[in-house]
Protein backbone atom coordinates (compact mmCIF):
# COMPACT_ATOMS: atom_id res chain seq x y z
CA UNK A 1 0.00 0.00 0.00
CA UNK A 2 1.46 3.36 -1.07
CA UNK A 3 1.44 6.12 1.55
CA UNK A 4 -0.52 9.01 0.00
CA UNK A 5 0.62 12.31 1.54
CA UNK A 6 -1.60 14.68 -0.44
CA UNK A 7 -4.06 14.59 -3.33
CA UNK A 8 -6.22 17.14 -5.09
CA UNK A 9 -7.46 17.58 -8.67
CA UNK A 10 -3.98 18.52 -9.88
CA UNK A 11 -1.41 16.72 -7.73
CA UNK A 12 -0.60 13.41 -6.14
CA UNK A 13 2.14 13.46 -3.48
CA UNK A 14 3.30 10.10 -2.18
CA UNK A 15 6.02 8.36 -0.21
CA UNK A 16 7.96 6.22 -2.67
CA UNK A 17 8.78 2.84 -1.11
CA UNK A 18 12.38 1.63 -1.24
CA UNK A 19 13.46 -0.80 -3.97
CA UNK A 20 10.57 -0.03 -6.31
CA UNK A 21 11.42 1.57 -9.66
CA UNK A 22 9.71 4.89 -10.37
CA UNK A 23 8.87 3.76 -13.89
CA UNK A 24 9.21 0.50 -15.78
CA UNK A 25 12.79 -0.62 -16.36
CA UNK A 26 14.53 -3.69 -17.77
CA UNK A 27 13.63 -5.70 -14.64
CA UNK A 28 9.93 -5.52 -15.60
CA UNK A 29 9.14 -5.30 -11.87
CA UNK A 30 6.01 -3.45 -10.86
CA UNK A 31 6.76 0.27 -10.87
CA UNK A 32 5.42 3.18 -8.85
CA UNK A 33 3.95 5.10 -11.79
CA UNK A 34 1.74 2.18 -12.86
CA UNK A 35 0.81 1.40 -9.26
CA UNK A 36 -0.43 4.96 -8.82
CA UNK A 37 -2.34 4.91 -12.10
CA UNK A 38 -4.15 1.78 -10.87
CA UNK A 39 -4.86 3.51 -7.56
CA UNK A 40 -6.41 6.52 -9.34
CA UNK A 41 -8.38 4.34 -11.74
CA UNK A 42 -9.91 2.36 -8.88
CA UNK A 43 -10.47 5.28 -6.48
CA UNK A 44 -12.17 7.51 -9.03
CA UNK A 45 -13.69 4.70 -11.10
CA UNK A 46 -12.10 6.07 -14.27
CA UNK A 47 -12.62 4.30 -17.61
CA UNK A 48 -9.71 3.85 -20.02
CA UNK A 49 -6.19 5.06 -19.41
CA UNK A 50 -5.38 7.35 -16.48
CA UNK A 51 -3.05 10.33 -17.00
CA UNK A 52 -0.28 10.77 -14.45
CA UNK A 53 2.74 12.92 -15.24
CA UNK A 54 6.19 11.93 -14.00
CA UNK A 55 7.89 15.15 -12.91
CA UNK A 56 11.08 13.93 -11.19
CA UNK A 57 12.74 10.66 -10.22
CA UNK A 58 14.39 8.79 -7.36
CA UNK A 59 16.88 5.94 -7.70
CA UNK A 60 15.28 2.53 -7.28
CA UNK A 61 16.78 1.77 -3.82
CA UNK A 62 15.91 5.23 -2.47
CA UNK A 63 12.62 6.03 -0.77
CA UNK A 64 11.03 9.37 -0.06
CA UNK A 65 8.64 12.13 -1.07
CA UNK A 66 7.61 12.42 -4.73
CA UNK A 67 5.03 14.53 -6.55
CA UNK A 68 3.13 13.42 -9.65
CA UNK A 69 0.91 15.56 -11.87
CA UNK A 70 -2.70 14.58 -12.53
CA UNK A 71 -3.09 16.96 -15.49
CA UNK A 72 -0.85 17.98 -18.39
CA UNK A 73 -0.99 21.63 -17.25
CA UNK A 74 0.22 20.71 -13.77
CA UNK A 75 2.92 18.48 -15.28
CA UNK A 76 4.24 21.28 -17.47
CA UNK A 77 4.33 23.82 -14.63
CA UNK A 78 5.96 21.42 -12.17
CA UNK A 79 8.56 20.38 -14.77
CA UNK A 80 9.38 24.06 -15.24
CA UNK A 81 9.98 24.35 -11.50
CA UNK A 82 12.39 21.44 -11.72
CA UNK A 83 14.26 23.10 -14.61
CA UNK A 84 14.47 26.46 -12.84
CA UNK A 85 15.40 24.93 -9.46
CA UNK A 86 12.23 26.19 -7.77
CA UNK A 87 11.37 22.67 -6.66
CA UNK A 88 13.40 22.14 -3.49
CA UNK A 89 14.55 18.61 -2.61
CA UNK A 90 16.17 17.72 0.70
CA UNK A 91 17.67 14.37 1.64
CA UNK A 92 18.96 12.57 4.69
CA UNK A 93 21.86 10.16 4.37
CA UNK A 94 24.09 8.12 6.66
CA UNK A 95 27.70 8.36 5.53
CA UNK A 96 29.95 5.37 6.22
CA UNK A 97 32.73 7.64 7.49
CA UNK A 98 33.36 10.55 9.80
CA UNK A 99 32.92 13.77 7.81
CA UNK A 100 35.31 16.37 9.19
CA UNK A 101 33.62 19.60 8.07
CA UNK A 102 30.24 20.42 9.62
CA UNK A 103 28.95 21.78 6.33
CA UNK A 104 30.06 22.22 2.77
CA UNK A 105 29.30 22.38 -0.93
CA UNK A 106 30.24 19.76 -3.52
CA UNK A 107 30.63 20.81 -7.15
CA UNK A 108 31.57 18.17 -9.72
CA UNK A 109 30.96 17.18 -13.31
CA UNK A 110 29.27 13.77 -13.44
CA UNK A 111 29.11 11.45 -16.43
CA UNK A 112 26.89 8.37 -16.64
CA UNK A 113 27.90 5.23 -18.54
CA UNK A 114 24.59 4.01 -19.95
CA UNK A 115 25.95 0.50 -20.58
CA UNK A 116 26.99 -0.11 -16.95
CA UNK A 117 24.69 2.45 -15.23
CA UNK A 118 27.76 3.68 -13.33
CA UNK A 119 28.25 7.41 -12.74
CA UNK A 120 31.74 8.90 -12.36
CA UNK A 121 33.32 12.30 -11.85
CA UNK A 122 34.44 13.29 -15.34
CA UNK A 123 35.20 16.65 -16.98
CA UNK A 124 32.93 15.65 -19.88
CA UNK A 125 29.95 15.33 -17.55
CA UNK A 126 27.22 17.71 -16.37
CA UNK A 127 27.79 20.13 -13.51
CA UNK A 128 26.37 18.75 -10.27
CA UNK A 129 25.96 20.75 -7.07
CA UNK A 130 24.81 19.95 -3.56
CA UNK A 131 25.10 21.49 -0.11
CA UNK A 132 25.34 19.37 3.02
CA UNK A 133 25.15 19.90 6.76
CA UNK A 134 26.19 17.43 9.43
CA UNK A 135 23.33 16.58 11.78
CA UNK A 136 25.09 14.07 14.04
CA UNK A 137 28.07 11.71 14.28
CA UNK A 138 28.15 8.22 15.80
CA UNK A 139 30.66 5.33 15.68
CA UNK A 140 32.55 6.63 12.63
CA UNK A 141 29.32 7.30 10.76
CA UNK A 142 27.76 10.66 9.97
CA UNK A 143 24.13 11.68 9.52
CA UNK A 144 23.90 14.50 7.00
CA UNK A 145 21.15 16.69 5.61
CA UNK A 146 21.56 17.39 1.89
CA UNK A 147 20.16 20.26 -0.13
CA UNK A 148 20.21 19.00 -3.71
CA UNK A 149 20.74 21.87 -6.15
CA UNK A 150 20.95 19.78 -9.33
CA UNK A 151 19.25 16.43 -9.79
CA UNK A 152 21.69 14.14 -11.61
CA UNK A 153 21.47 10.37 -11.64
CA UNK A 154 23.20 8.88 -8.55
CA UNK A 155 24.46 12.38 -7.75
CA UNK A 156 24.50 12.24 -3.94
CA UNK A 157 25.97 8.76 -3.89
CA UNK A 158 28.79 9.57 -6.32
CA UNK A 159 29.72 12.99 -4.98
CA UNK A 160 30.14 11.68 -1.44
CA UNK A 161 31.84 8.43 -2.50
CA UNK A 162 34.33 10.31 -4.68
CA UNK A 163 35.56 12.06 -1.51
CA UNK A 164 35.88 8.77 0.40
CA UNK A 165 32.56 9.42 2.14
CA UNK A 166 30.44 6.57 0.72
CA UNK A 167 26.85 6.10 1.83
CA UNK A 168 26.02 3.33 4.26
CA UNK A 169 24.73 0.26 2.42
CA UNK A 170 25.42 1.61 -1.09
CA UNK A 171 26.10 -1.60 -3.02
CA UNK A 172 27.21 0.30 -6.12
CA UNK A 173 29.61 2.93 -4.78
CA UNK A 174 30.65 1.74 -1.31
CA UNK A 175 33.21 -1.11 -1.52
CA UNK A 176 32.70 -1.84 2.19
CA UNK A 177 28.92 -2.15 2.01
CA UNK A 178 27.60 -5.43 3.40
CA UNK A 179 25.69 -7.49 0.83
CA UNK A 180 21.91 -6.95 0.79
CA UNK A 181 22.15 -3.99 3.17
CA UNK A 182 19.70 -1.20 2.37
CA UNK A 183 21.21 2.12 1.31
CA UNK A 184 20.75 4.83 3.95
CA UNK A 185 19.44 7.61 1.72
CA UNK A 186 15.98 9.11 1.67
CA UNK A 187 14.27 12.11 0.10
CA UNK A 188 12.73 13.32 3.34
CA UNK A 189 11.43 16.74 2.26
CA UNK A 190 9.98 18.23 -0.92
CA UNK A 191 8.87 21.85 -1.40
CA UNK A 192 7.34 23.43 -4.50
CA UNK A 193 4.73 25.92 -5.67
CA UNK A 194 1.28 24.53 -6.35
CA UNK A 195 0.95 24.64 -10.15
CA UNK A 196 -2.53 26.21 -10.04
CA UNK A 197 -2.76 28.26 -6.83
CA UNK A 198 0.91 29.29 -6.68
CA UNK A 199 1.01 28.48 -2.96
CA UNK A 200 4.34 27.23 -1.60
CA UNK A 201 3.70 23.77 -0.13
CA UNK A 202 6.02 21.38 1.66
CA UNK A 203 5.92 17.70 2.60
CA UNK A 204 8.21 15.93 5.04
CA UNK A 205 8.63 12.37 6.30
CA UNK A 206 10.96 10.78 8.87
CA UNK A 207 13.22 7.73 8.55
CA UNK A 208 11.98 4.51 10.08
CA UNK A 209 13.64 3.61 13.37
CA UNK A 210 15.83 0.85 11.95
CA UNK A 211 19.58 0.49 11.46
CA UNK A 212 21.45 2.73 10.76
CA UNK A 213 18.89 5.53 11.24
CA UNK A 214 18.21 4.49 14.85
CA UNK A 215 21.86 5.10 15.74
CA UNK A 216 21.15 8.84 15.56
Amino acid sequence: MINILFEDNHLLVVEKPINIPVQQDESKDEDLLNMLKKYLKEKHNKPGNVYLGLVHRLDRPVGGVMVFAKTSKASSRLSEQVRTHKMHKEYLAVIDANIIDDQGTFIDKLLKDDTTNIVKVNELGKESVLNYQVVSRSNNQTLVKIDLITGRSHQIRVQFASRNYPLYGDQKYNPNAIAKTQIALMAYKLSFYHPITGELISFEIKPKKIKPWNLF
